[in-house]
């Protein structure tokens, strides 16, 4: 019996696949990377991994994750109520959006990257996370299929889009290639893979760095392409402007996410808007 219900996107344009239930698991360190100074990558197992559902080139796939209580230990999942998640006593829980990073059908591990930091519980739990730790993981709770047609892709984002534009670069359909532009702070820089005529290129975490190396980008004239970019919400906003409305690329060929907004903490990604023309 396969420990995952694996899909694919066959279509010419991004599709969208609801699961229902939403899966809540407990799932164990299988083991932990550091892939850079402030980046950790935590491979996670167990009997309850069984049944999770991934979906190639679905690179902005996500899990919401629980950290055990910092007091006590205590890893304590929320039911599904009209309301959305509620604990127990009814009040909502603190849970963080992280992108699937990958997934090993043969081995049934999920790998998830953490940003590594002290000033919240998901960051210091990876900071100290070893084999055998526990974390509660819900969800995925839907796929965004990317399409699979054409022969370019473009990718964008910050540090939070790294894992997305990891995978999108990992599992480009047969004869696609990519070009990814990645602002990362110094010494933030990975070893991504890069296929053969895919390019990479990192770009400082300064204002306006990430939309200037997009808008120095030499588009494919037939508009044969297709476009993903996450990050924080105002570049976001301003790079999809650029894509639909200067260049004129059409909507079903852009995917855009705001993952966070400057000023703003615990944000609900979902609820960010970063243009729907």
């Amino acid at each position: 019996m396969p420990c995952a219900t694996e899909l694919t996107n066959t279509t010419g344009h991004v599709t969208r696949a609801r699961i229902e239930p939403v899966g809540r698991r407990l799932l164990t360190v299988v083991r932990v990377e550091d892939v850079t100074p402030h980046y950790r990558r935590i491979v996670l197992g167990g009997p309850e991994v069984e049944g999770f559902s991934f979906a190639r080139f679905a690179c902005g796939d996500h899990v919401k994750v629980v950290v055990p209580d910092e007091a006590t230990g205590d890893i304590v999942l929320p039911q599904p109520t009209p309301q959305g998640p509620r604990l127990p006593d009814g009040s909502r829980p603190v849970m963080r959006d992280y992108t699937v990073r990958a997934w090993d059908g043969e081995r049934c591990e999920l790998t998830l990257d953490f940003v590594v930091h002290e000033h919240g519980p998901a960051g210091r739990w990876a900071a100290r996370a070893a084999a055998g730790d526990r974390i509660g993981v819900l969800g995925p709770r839907g796929h965004v299929l990317f399409p699979q047609n054409y022969p370019v892709y473009l990718a964008v984002g910050d540090a939070t889009a790294l894992p997305a534009i990891a995978r999108l670069l990992e599992e480009l359909p047969e004869g696609a290639r990519a070009v990814a532009f990645v602002a990362v702070a110094d010494g933030e820089e990975q070893d991504l893979a890069v296929r053969a005529g895919s390019e990479l290129t990192w770009v400082p975490q300064a204002s306006g760095a990430l939309e200037a190396a997009v808008r120095s980008w030499r588009a494919p004239h037939d508009g044969d392409w297709f476009a993903f970019a996450a990050g924080e919400a105002g570049v976001m906003t301003a790079i999809r402007r650029y894509l639909r409305h200067e260049v004129g690329l059409p909507k079903e060929q852009v995917d855009v996410d705001g993952y966070w907004k400057a000023g703003v903490a615990g944000l609900d990604h979902h609820t960010v808007t970063v243009g729907d023309d």
